[in-house]
């Protein structure tokens, strides 16, 4: 049965995205000829499936033939040497070929998603008024963000794009930078959106970060109550975001150190810290991910997430090369450099944002995945999304489910594969170990003696699928200008 609003009617989406949008902390990047040749060849491949199993195109989108015949467009128009999408060529046509690779086999754990309070209190001074006129003059583009409601990133909307259109499992609501009462996602909504969740049903589907600003008066102190009011469940740092447009490292004397001794002392020991991805017209240097290898070498005790794993977007990811200074080589060098070797350690890699970049781009993609998993193992790689930024994140699920690193590039370049074994590792089970979540408790559907509302609610919505395929941010450079315009050059 189909819906009664089709949100893409006439099938003009396809189910894996892959266009200019950005998360909102980069100037969104025009498609490469490549990319552009891609999508427009998946388009017609599309077509040609539907029309020969006998479906209109939205019904054949919505299905995991869609995805198949997507992503296997995306391998004939790239003609990838380093990576690949494994999938059987009539997993365009027979669903059960296609579900066996792209379908949920095993649990999803996203430590990085975001929703941000629709109320707008937060909408108050330098930063408030950044990120107002980023949800509303950027992506309000969505029908819902429109007369000032920022519906379209609210707790709700995260139900629908992550829990009913993903195979996500659990969820982490992350924070994100501003000055206090101007961060659009304070601790008191992120414990709201855990709630509203839990209170359908969903015990423990989404975990929750205290976002501390270590360099603005007062901030290391609130750490208190957010751990013993709020509960939550890890820290999150924004090391190049500054009250003075300056940031701090995360093992310096002044911000860093105390930071982490608080969070020893409070006994939340994951620390998540976005490094990498430069937030615009702010300081580089503070992007640099080598103080979190430092810090983690510091605190043994602590678990220290690298958010982005140094990634720049734009840089063309190649082999590991120990002189470079751009992407995820600085990570890479930074944990060889203190010592981390691969499976063992306090430090983790985290994909959010980076996947989605790169997914579109196979080779480059190989390389990331391939410098990450000889660097720090399969143990040590974990999943993350950035979504709702980037709309539902089932695409680059899919997408991940079905990549492969080739043995030409194993060969070459001494990568380990990414087996079927490392993809469970990286989308749940490295999450579930730090967090403490009992990997039983995951694909509850498929235990029927203990099933939750989520559950149902999937189980029902699957039913009627409908997905809008859509990406919510800014998708132009002109689009970035606008909402920092006013801000005194920082965003």
């Amino acid at each position: 049965m189909r819906p009664l609003f089709d949100l893409d009617p006439d099938g003009e989406r396809l189910p894996i995205k892959v266009d200019t949008a950005s998360n909102g902390e980069f100037f969104p990047l025009p498609l490469t000829a490549a990319q552009t040749a891609a999508n427009a060849l998946a388009h017609r491949r599309v077509s040609e499936a539907a029309a020969r199993v006998g479906l209109d195109r939205r019904s054949f989108l919505v299905s995991a033939c869609g995805a198949a015949a997507t992503l296997l467009a995306f391998d004939e128009a790239n003609a990838a040497t380093g990576g690949r999408f494994a999938l059987p060529p009539d997993s365009r046509f027979e669903p059960q070929l296609a579900q066996a690779v792209l379908g949920a086999t095993t649990g999803v754990i996203d430590l990085q998603t975001h929703c941000v309070d629709p109320s707008g209190r937060w909408s108050q001074g330098a930063d408030g008024e950044r990120w107002k006129r980023t949800l509303t003059q950027v992506f309000g583009q969505n029908a819902k963000c429109t007369g000032g409601s920022f519906d379209c990133y609210s707790a709700e909307q995260l139900v629908k794009e992550v829990f009913l259109d993903s195979d996500t499992d659990v969820a982490v609501v992350s924070a994100l930078w501003g000055a206090p009462g101007s961060n659009p996602t304070p601790v008191d909504y992120a414990a709201e959106a855990r709630d509203l969740v839990a209170a359908m049903g969903g015990r423990h589907r989404i975990l929750i970060h205290g976002g501390v600003l270590p360099n603005a008066p007062g901030q290391i102190d609130f750490m208190d109550e957010m751990a013993e009011r709020w509960k939550v469940d890890a820290w999150k740092l924004y090391p190049q975001w500054g009250p003075d447009g300056r940031g701090f490292h995360m093992d310096d004397p002044v911000h860093g150190l105390p930071m982490l001794e608080r969070a020893r002392k409070l006994g939340i020991r994951i620390v998540c810290a976005h490094r990498g991805l430069p937030l615009p017209f702010l300081d580089h240097a503070y992007s640099h991910p080598g103080d979190i290898a430092r810090a983690a070498r510091l605190f043994p005790d602590l678990t220290f997430v690298c958010f982005h794993s140094g990634f720049e977007p734009g840089y063309v990811e190649g082999a590991y090369n120990p002189d470079n200074t751009r992407g995820v080589d600085r990570f890479v060098r930074a944990a060889r450099d203190a010592g981390f070797q691969p499976g063992t350690g306090n430090l983790y890699a985290e994909l959010g944002s980076v996947w989605r970049h790169y997914m579109s781009k196979p080779d480059q993609a190989a390389h990331v995945m391939g410098k990450l998993l000889a660097t720090f193992g399969e143990d040590r790689i974990c999943w993350g999304t950035d979504s709702i930024w980037y709309g539902s994140p089932q695409d680059q699920i899919q997408a991940f489910r079905a990549f492969e690193i080739t043995p030409e590039f194993q060969e070459r370049f001494g990568y380990p594969a990414l087996t079927p074994a490392a993809k469970t590792k990286i989308l749940s089970a490295n999450a579930a170990r730090i967090h403490a979540i009992d990997p039983a408790t995951l694909r509850r559907a498929e235990t029927p003696q203990a099933p939750d509302r989520i559950d149902q609610l999937r189980a029902d919505y699957r039913e009627q699928r409908n997905p809008s395929f859509e990406t919510f941010g800014p998708k132009t450079r002109r689009e970035m200008l606008r909402h920092l315009a006013g801000t005194g050059g920082r965003p």
